[in-house]
């Protein structure tokens, strides 16, 4: 049986999520419907997918008996409401990065999630690319000897861009694209929480943190640093270095197809989209959303490789490294 799936948002993120499903077998998963706030919205993103349903709001999308498990592609500060209402219907979701404002939120989805004895998962894509799986594959083994320091940068200018920028569209460097580099340390440091967290940052005049630096200190002499910004293009690659060796992952940190494993490059090529995306290699969503199939078919309610433990996680120490710059959003107010 495929794997029945509600698009909820008809947004960039939501086109290249649709696109990349398409690139798996269509007896595995099936978009049965897409939800916006407008109809012709909906209307026009189902036309260009050949999506069969569409509705003009996402509780239609909520009470549709067909849909198993539901994409959340909408701006931050609706992830909380919007989550909460698919899943108080009984549906699985899937959450776009990152998974709520603050850490209360999170903690709000996973309990309505075991309330609900629903599945539940923040897209944190990255983790289920193949370089990304290597890289633990490659860490286990002790490729490296013992990981002492990782890095990340992600910087892409974005100032342009209004929920990058606004502080009511949930913008800013850190909950945008530097979750990412700190999902990436998170990931090799095994989900292990820091022991010290240390963030400098500069902010717009809208309040949200333009740009970031953040070192973290991990248990036995173990440390992390990333920088993220919205204001300049960084290298965006990230490198663990080990007592052994170094791996790194030369671009696009974020949605890796190449890694460097002391010095020998190896390749991890995505298929090609039938239309252009929005975003680089947003083809390499499939990879997550075969995860939650493989969930599903498991009788799974959250995923190992990225557990709702992972994203409180990401909440927590996101939260203190705003708290340290200066960011406040009115959702830490309630």
């Amino acid at each position: 049986m495929a794997t029945r799936w509600g698009i909820c948002s008809a947004g960039k993120i939501s086109h290249d999520f649709t696109v990349a499903l398409k690139t798996l077998p269509l007896g595995d998963h099936q978009i049965v419907a897409v939800a916006a706030r407008k109809l012709q919205d909906a209307q026009e993103f189902a036309k260009k997918h050949s999506i069969p349903q569409a509705y003009g709001s996402y509780e239609e999308l909520a009470r549709d008996p067909e849909i198993e498990v539901v994409y959340v592609g909408t701006i931050h500060p609706y992830h909380l409401p919007v989550g909460m209402l698919f899943m108080k219907a009984q549906k699985n979701v899937l959450c776009e990065k990152p998974m709520a404002m603050n850490l209360r939120e999170v903690q709000e989805l996973v309990a309505s999630a075991k309330i609900n004895k629903v599945f539940l998962m923040e897209a944190v894509w990255t983790r289920f690319f193949p370089a990304s799986l290597e890289i633990e594959r490659l860490l286990s083994r002790g490729e490296v000897g013992e990981v002492k320091m990782v890095k990340a940068d992600f910087g892409v200018p974005l100032m342009h861009v209004p929920r990058a920028v606004e502080k009511e569209l949930g913008g800013g460097a850190l909950l945008d694209i530097g979750i990412y580099c700190l999902q990436f340390i998170c990931m090799v440091y095994n989900g292990e929480k820091p022991e010290c967290i240390q963030a400098t940052g500069v902010c717009l005049d809208t309040g949200v943190d333009e740009g970031m630096v953040v070192t973290l200190k991990f248990s036995k002499n173990r440390m992390a640093v990333f920088t993220c910004s919205i204001a300049v293009e960084l290298p965006n690659d990230a490198v663990i270095v080990g007592t052994k060796g170094t791996i790194r992952v030369p671009e696009h940190m974020w949605c890796p197809t190449s890694l460097v494993v002391n010095g020998k490059e190896i390749q991890y090529p995505l298929p090609e989209p039938y239309l252009p995306l929005n975003f680089i290699n947003s083809t390499g969503m499939r990879y997550e959303a075969e995860e939650v199939r493989q969930c599903l078919l498991k009788g799974l309610k959250e995923s190992p490789r990225m557990s709702q433990a992972d994203s409180l996680l990401l909440a927590e120490v996101m939260d203190e490294a705003r708290r340290q710059v200066g960011v406040a959003y009115s959702q830490d107010c309630q």
